[in-house]
């Protein structure tokens, strides 16, 4: 049953939306807020990049095919998906919430979570390591370059050049910074974990406490009501469950092995709410983002509660093969 209640995490975000519709920010609050924010974020991506080992990158290079079908799974079917739900009716789905839906489906995979249930259930970890961090990486060029094709295709604007521009500055040069001091801080980074995953988590918080009170502000809970939140709910979890289902079945097909298998299912059906919120922020700069990013969060738990049962389930059937094999093996003359 504890596999069904929301993470610490989880409640955070849930505390911060509650606390930006009592009490958001506005005014030189919002602008100095806002300032901070941008800041925590450039550190954030600092972080990433310092806290990656060249060598795992190099190291699963040589798995090409199990990265481009990850790659264009994020990229190319959740995308197209997307642009799928876009024939459901605006009085169905309300149009500020089908592009929330949208910018979810071009966001890159998950890092943590991909590599953590990729591990539970006995997956290619080297592999998942570096697709996962890879999908962030191109994510800072794809994410937007997509929003900018899908939305004008649209006609739902939203998106300039200027933001590419920004994404890099913002978001990329603290990466490759960090990159470039990974050797020499790298180690001692990823061993003081616990101690920097306040910086991690607390600047998503100051992100979203940023984005739900602009979007408070102009009214966001009296424009959307519980019935428009369910719909977001379903459609993400059918959209979860479709990519499962295409991952796990097409990886078979296609001739992977159970492990990869495993790290195609996890890795190609995750969206990382760690990178999404930033670049909305980014993205949409001006705007408010609080309707672009509630279906984000809204996956963001789902997909950790359904990923946490087939982890189970997978590392469940290798713990049974394996019992299997060794009792065969024992029966077997000598």
């Amino acid at each position: 049953m504890r596999r069904f209640l929301p993470d610490t995490f989880t409640i955070l975000l849930v505390s911060t939306v509650i606390l930006a519709s009592l009490l958001p920010a506005s005014g030189v609050f919002a602008d100095y807020f806002g300032l901070a924010t941008g800041l925590a974020i450039a550190l954030l991506f600092f972080l990433h990049g310092a806290r990656l080992s060249s060598d795992v990158v190099i190291a699963g290079i040589l798995h090409w095919r199990l990265h481009l079908v990850i790659l264009a799974t994020t990229f190319a079917v959740f995308p197209l998906l997307g642009m799928a739900l876009g024939l459901i009716p605006d009085w169905i789905l309300p149009q500020p919430l089908y592009l929330g839906i949208l910018f979810l489906c071009v966001l890159p995979s998950t890092v943590q979570s991909s590599i953590a249930f990729t591990s539970i259930a006995g997956g290619n970890v080297p592999a998942a390591i570096c697709s996962a961090s890879a999908s962030n990486i191109f994510g800072m060029f794809l994410t937007p370059l997509l929003v900018g094709l899908l939305f004008s295709v649209g006609g739902h604007g939203g998106f300039s050049w200027d933001a590419l521009e920004k994404i890099l500055l913002q978001l990329l040069a603290p990466f490759v910074a960090g990159q470039f001091l990974q050797p020499f801080i790298g180690g001692w980074i990823r061993a003081k974990k616990k101690i920097l995953m306040p910086v991690d988590r607390g600047s998503i918080l100051m992100v979203v406490y940023l984005a739900f009170s602009a979007a408070v502000v102009e009214g966001l809970w009296q424009t959307f009501s519980v019935r428009d939140i369910a719909v977001v709910v379903v459609l993400d979890m059918l959209l979860l469950a479709i990519v499962l289902l295409l991952t796990m079945h097409g990886s078979r097909l296609v001739g992977f092995n159970k492990a990869d298998e495993i790290t195609i299912t996890f890795c190609g059906s995750k969206k990382s709410l760690a990178s999404g919120v930033p670049m909305a922020s980014v993205i949409f700069a001006g705007q408010s983002i609080g309707a672009i990013v509630l279906p984000l969060m809204l996956f963001h738990q789902i997909q950790l509660m359904v990923c946490a049962v087939i982890a189970q389930k997978y590392a469940a059937a290798a713990a049974h093969r394996i019992t299997k094999e060794e009792a065969e093996e024992a029966a077997s003359p000598a």
